[in-house]
């Protein structure tokens, strides 16, 4: 389908009439995915940069006990926070038809919900505190439970803007929140209010980003308390919360379980190596993700042409991914003395090995918008389960012997829930095993010779400044990477540089 996207009118409302749509102008979807992509991701990059200079100064400034308390409380905010309405608000986005009378009854489930989620978040402060034997724990959980207040602002928001493919208007939001964000983070640490800066600064970034999404989809919207008729939504919100369990369990365990076994200080070192590692997967594929699902959801119907849309997604998100995350890896010891400092240098060997569990991460977290936009977020929830079972037992396994046995334990379990869920989600995605290896194989062997080289330049350099050294071995391996690129994948390079610069492709490279 490639329909014009429908935007709701916020005028007030009375009764079940579909929602007033108006057309946009004619647009292509593939013109309007690529405008949201190079907004959402541009936006990212820009408020990332941001966050990142601000987070990085604030980590030279705390402790590595500061941040292990910090995770700690996370591992609760977390499991609540997968049922904060977000589910409700994809179940918005994957209708083809919404009402008014539907937007109404979501922002007023996204209310109710998030202010049973503040008050349970508080009743559990004192057990989490009590199982982690860290009375502190208690109090930051307490204030951060005013996280859930903007949430039902920001998720109507955000479904309203999808179902527009308007990334733009987020993707300013998003930067002016990250900015605001990153100011408190700096001013908390600078101030010496030490862990509680970790509380401030999402405090600042939900509200100002509540604000900024709510103008941005039109104005308030009146909620209504009456979900007759609602089944539906909440049915598809209910399997996509049960999905957001499982995953909540496989991506929390490590602390849960480690936290109680660990002291404070180790787990900051394996918490920060973790934050370090994930920068890809957890701050740039989750918008890209946003974009995908939007458009998986206009063609759910269309096979060959999800199939196609799927591959390509892999295809470009993985030119990035793997010299992002081979090159952590062969670059860990210089990047985390100039980035975080001396006192963490006990996060290296984790780095380093963490970085090569990330990319069968980041391809396994591409499977669940395209089967959610088919309309079988069942598919999720399946992958999310066995994801939780194979995570939980090797972390119970590595946690044994430390950090280091915790990122050895995301080797170990991660390509085998990689292999169960591309069994389980390709048939659905209508793309064969071997259409996904191809899409991956381009960047995957370019990034391997990347690290090869950068490795044995490394060997051969004498010893510099950890900054000078970080320098020379990026540059390098940037420019391996591309020329091994343009020589052996310049298909995979021209198809970027098509979505990129809204180019045809030749027809040698389709």
């Amino acid at each position: 389908m490639t329909e014009s996207p429908h935007i709701p009118n916020q005028r007030p409302e009375t009764g079940n009439q579909p929602a007033d749509w108006e057309n946009h102008a004619p647009e292509s979807l593939g013109d309007q995915v690529r405008h949201a992509v190079i907004w959402r991701s541009g936006s990212q990059i820009v408020a990332q940069l941001v966050m990142w200079a601000s987070t990085f100064l604030v980590i030279r400034i705390l402790s590595p006990a500061d941040y292990g308390l910090f995770a700690m409380t996370q591992v609760v905010l977390v499991l609540l926070a997968m049922l904060d309405g977000y589910g409700l608000a994809s179940g918005l986005i994957q209708q083809r038809e919404v009402t008014k009378r539907q937007i109404r009854q979501l922002f007023g489930m996204l209310i109710l919900l998030n202010l049973g989620l503040a008050l349970a978040q508080v009743a559990l402060a004192p057990w989490a505190a009590a199982y982690y034997r860290q009375p502190r724990v208690a109090d930051l959980l307490r204030w951060q439970a005013l996280l859930y207040l903007p949430t039902p602002f920001i998720a109507l928001s955000y479904a309203q803007l999808c179902r527009r493919m308007d990334f733009k208007r987020q993707a300013q939001v998003f930067t002016i929140a990250s900015i605001a964000s990153a100011a408190a983070a700096l001013a908390g640490a600078l101030a010496g209010l030490g862990v509680w800066t970790l509380v401030l600064a999402p405090i600042v970034l939900f509200s100002v980003r509540a604000i900024g999404m709510t103008i941005a989809a039109g104005g308030l919207v009146r909620p209504s308390f009456d979900f007759r008729g609602a089944a539906t939504l909440a049915r598809y919100g209910s399997l996509m919360a049960l999905g957001s369990f499982f995953w909540f369990v496989q991506s929390q365990a490590d602390i849960f379980i480690a936290g109680r076994q660990l002291t404070a200080h180790d787990l900051g070192l394996y918490s920060t190596a973790l934050f370090l590692t994930q920068i890809f997967v957890s701050k740039f594929v989750p918008p890209l993700n946003e974009v995908a699902f939007s458009a998986y959801a206009r063609i759910q119907h269309d096979d060959a042409a999800v199939a196609s849309a799927f591959a390509k997604s892999v295809r470009i998100i993985m030119i990035a991914a793997m010299p992002f995350y081979l090159g952590l890896a062969v670059t860990a010891e210089p990047l985390v003395l100039t980035v975080l400092g001396e006192k963490w240098r006990a996060t290296i060997p984790i780095v380093h090995l963490l970085a090569f569990a990330m990319p069968f991460m980041t391809v396994q977290v591409l499977f669940t918008p395209a089967c959610d936009a088919r309309g079988r977020p069942g598919i999720g929830v399946w992958n999310g389960a066995t994801g939780s079972v194979i995570m939980v037992a090797a972390f119970l396994i590595g946690v044994r012997w430390g950090p280091t046995g915790l990122a050895w334990a995301w080797i170990g379990g991660y390509p085998l829930y990689l292999a169960v869920s591309a069994w389980r989600s390709l048939p659905v995605i209508g793309l064969p095993a071997r259409g996904l290896i191809a899409a991956i194989l381009p960047a995957g062997v370019a990034a391997a010779a990347m690290a090869i080289g950068v490795t044995l330049l490394r060997a051969a350099l004498p010893p510099l400044a950890p900054i000078v050294e970080l320098a020379i071995l990026v540059a390098a391996g940037a420019a391996l990477y591309g020329v091994w690129m343009l020589a052996f994948a310049r298909g995979a390079v021209i198809e970027l540089a098509a979505l990129v610069f809204r180019k045809r492709l030749p027809a040698q490279a389709c």
